[in-house]
């Protein structure tokens, strides 16, 4: 009973303060939901508002982005798995050029803001697939399900490309058709009876 009581009091010295200094708000402005390929680096990033309990911008605010220990993730530019930026007179902190790991899958990004006594948090769901096009030390590189279309498309233009250098050449022994040309079949044959 005692140590429920001591709990109780401590819940309340701890949440007291918040509630005197007020409350921050705290949301995701650019980066929510973005899918990443696996192992590449993050050119945009997430960028939150911090803003009053009144709706205007919070300057000074430190404000905390946390990638998860293990699983889809990655690190930031200093190597480690959290970061703190502090917030301009704007109200936004942003962070990004993050390094993604090789794991595909969803995960998390916590956010957490504090400025004096008050303090928000919330959580931006981001995703790393293998399935993206993505560049590469060789540049760019089709998913599997475009690669045969490119074919088809490099072929297709490569045969006009040269149809249309034999057709203005001059020295081009081959007949150019002028027309639609209808496909020929030659007259049926019907064997009955042993193949000789």
């Amino acid at each position: 009973m005692q140590s429920a009581a001591l709990f109780a009091s401590a819940l309340f010295f701890s949440i007291g303060p918040l509630c005197a200094a007020g409350t921050l708000q705290l949301r995701v402005v650019e980066g929510e939901g973005t899918v990443y390929p696996v192992g590449a680096r993050a050119t945009r990033g997430l960028t939150v508002l911090v803003t009053g309990e009144d709706g205007n911008p919070v300057e000074g605010a430190a404000v905390s982005f946390r990638l998860p220990e293990d699983g889809p993730g990655g690190t930031f530019t200093s190597g480690l798995r959290t970061e703190v930026v502090t917030t301009k007179s704007d109200g936004r902190a942003a962070v990004w050029g993050m390094q993604w790991n090789k794991v595909p899958g969803p995960f998390d990004i916590r956010v957490t803001a504090v400025k004096d006594e008050a303090r928000a948090g919330i959580v931006s769901h981001q995703y790393l697939t293998d399935a993206l096009a993505a560049k590469s030390d060789k540049g760019f590189s089709a998913p599997h399900r475009f690669r045969s279309k490119w074919v088809l498309i490099g072929v297709v233009a490569g045969g006009a490309a040269a149809g249309l250098a034999l057709g203005h050449s001059g020295h081009s022994s081959l007949p150019v058709p002028v027309g639609p040309v209808a496909p020929a079949i030659g007259s049926p044959t019907l064997i009955i009876g042993p193949h000789p």
